[in-house]
């Protein structure tokens, strides 16, 4: 069921994105913000980053971790849809 004024972001980046600490990166940045979700490496060497929270938590959560992560990342693609609200924290997938 979607949360109200709550939204969710899949963000999958390109480059240079594995083996780098992304994913830890990725965690230890959503700590600083109130979003949830998950990172998670893809086997096609991209990362995904599913994030839910406010529409203003995700921008800043994003704009921090492609500031931090600027020299690995070539390209992403995103997608939004409403909140599902189905995750506890921000952890890292395998």
């Amino acid at each position: 069921m979607a949360q109200a004024g709550l939204q969710q972001r899949e963000v999958v980046f390109s480059g240079s994105v594995q083996g780098v600490g992304f994913r830890y990166t990725a965690r230890s940045i959503a700590r600083g913000f109130d979003v949830r979700g998950y990172v998670k490496n893809l086997s096609d060497g991209r990362v995904q980053v599913v994030v839910e929270g406010t529409p203003a938590e995700i921008e800043a959560f994003l704009g921090a971790l492609k500031s931090q992560m600027r020299h690995y990342i070539s390209g992403q693609e995103e997608a939004s849809r409403p909140a599902a609200g189905r995750f506890a924290g921000f952890e890292v997938r395998f």
